[in-house]
């Protein structure tokens, strides 16, 4: 199930989030909130997984937002030290919690 984020507009639109493991500090606040989303990998910096529960290592992978999660997954994008989770909009990219969002 991925969330789906109401526009102006009130259509839906869902979420997706991804990690940049050049800003990231490996600190594991991620990890902390939203484990079913967040993991840290062998070199200590933290990446998303999808529902197969199998890492995404592949630069800007993403995966979709899960419903339940998306206030842990927010907040670790807000809490996060370096600043390197972004949550998006699927359809069109715009972030919506991040260091890039409005």
């Amino acid at each position: 199930m991925t969330v789906q984020n109401e526009t102006a507009t009130g259509e839906q639109t869902a979420l997706e989030v991804w990690i940049d493991q050049d800003l990231c500090t490996g600190d594991g606040i991620c990890a902390q909130y939203a484990p079913e989303v967040f993991e840290l990998d062998i070199d200590g910096l933290a990446y998303v997984k999808g529902e197969d529960d199998e890492l995404r290592t592949e630069a800007g992978a993403t995966v979709p937002v899960p419903l339940p999660l998306l206030r842990d997954v927010a907040e670790s994008a807000k809490d996060c030290p370096g600043e390197c989770i972004h949550v998006r909009r699927a359809t069109d990219g715009v972030e919506v919690y991040g260091p890039e969002a409005d």
